[in-house]
């Protein structure tokens, strides 16, 4: 359907998946540098791309995601997320989001950047404030956040690139300081790093927060996800990724004339793609407003976009979530609500900023975290 501003915008699956991945679309308006559409508020490296640029610099950072990568982040994530948790449980009633969601994949990214002792709650805020730009800047307020950590991050990158250069170790800056000049300009580095970290950050404290909020929402599911953790804690991830999208929406420019679900799209108009909505299309997800983690999809979600701008940390958020799951699963006999959920307020973010929780801890998982 047309839009006021004189572009398009889908609530279909197959529609959304088309131009997600279709080459005659892009993420900007063919020839337009980065920093010159109305979508831009923040650089978020090749996110911000099309190919060349963006074959060359993902490229770059694909290889800190590989499954052979996940299978060695995988202890540290357990043992994060328990440590998260034996805190948490001390009181018996914490908010999930400050005590397990947020602090998880700063924990996780920042260690992957090679970033030493990393302050969780600036990270955290940081990831927040430039995560909230995605939508446009709100208010001066607002922007002069955004500039304090868009000021605080470079300073604090620029100095990590500087550190790496003298004593290089094994960490994603390490392997962009070495890439500098030839796969890498120095000017491409800092928005590299503050995508990472964005997308490290907004994509993983969402998911796990919609996911917990949605098991509170359904005690069935949450009573199967504990009946068997293992084996359901993967299908509770997927089927909130489907149900409940840490990202709500994206788009693409055309990038030449085209016909789209039989209406004229015109070289540079947007198609706005409502990832969110089209996660529910029934054409594409039988009963669609069920959560049911025990469900057999008969398509993929859009969760992570889609084509080549697929998310490239998809496999880590997926693994951080997983492994949140079920930990909390096997750790606690009840969940429940202990007070009043607040949910952010954005049009493209989607996920609680507070979830008060109160667990009651299980004697089994006690003796399962000593062998």
């Amino acid at each position: 359907m047309p839009t006021r501003l004189g572009n398009w915008v889908t609530t279909s699956h197959s529609l959304c998946d088309l131009v997600l991945r279709d080459r005659r679309f892009g993420v900007r308006p063919a020839g337009a540098p980065v920093g010159e559409t109305p979508t831009d508020e923040v650089d978020l490296s090749f996110l911000d791309m099309n190919p060349p640029d963006h074959t060359r610099l993902r490229r770059l950072a694909q290889p800190a995601f590989s499954p052979k990568q996940m299978a060695g982040y995988r202890p540290q994530i357990e043992a994060t997320v328990n440590e998260l948790l034996d805190r948490a449980v001390e009181t018996g009633g914490f908010d999930l989001v400050g005590a397990l969601a947020a602090p998880l994949p700063i924990a996780v990214i920042t260690n992957l950047l090679g970033i030493p002792e990393a302050d969780a709650e600036n990270f955290a805020r940081y990831g927040t404030v430039i995560g909230g730009a995605l939508d446009g800047v709100q208010s001066l307020s607002h922007a002069a956040r955004l500039q304090k950590a868009d000021a605080e991050l470079n300073a604090l990158f620029t100095g990590l690139f500087a550190l790496r250069r003298r004593d290089p170790a094994d960490d994603i800056i390490s392997r962009l300081v070495a890439a500098e000049g030839e796969q890498i300009q120095p000017a491409e580095m800092l928005p590299m790093c503050i995508l990472l970290l964005v997308a490290g950050f907004e994509t993983t404290v969402n998911l796990i927060g919609n996911a917990v909020n949605a098991l509170l929402d359904h005690p069935d599911q949450w009573e199967a996800l504990c009946a068997d953790p293992a084996t359901m804690a993967p299908k509770a991830v997927e089927e909130t990724l489907r149900y409940d999208p840490p990202v709500q929406r994206t788009g693409r420019f055309a990038l030449q004339p085209l016909e789209l679900a039989g209406k004229p799209v015109q070289q540079g108009q947007f198609v706005v793609t409502l990832i969110g909505a089209a996660n529910r299309d029934p054409e594409a997800f039988p009963d669609p407003d069920r959560f049911d983690i025990a469900r057999e999809h008969t398509a993929d979600h859009l969760a992570f976009s889609s084509g080549i701008h697929y998310c490239v940390g998809q496999p880590l958020a997926q693994l951080e979530a997983t492994v949140a799951l079920q930990t909390l699963a096997e750790r606690a006999l009840t969940l429940r609500r202990a007070g009043r959920t607040r949910r952010r307020n954005s049009n493209t973010i989607r996920g609680p900023i507070h979830l008060p929780v109160r667990i009651t801890t299980s004697v089994r998982r006690a003796s399962a975290t000593i062998r």
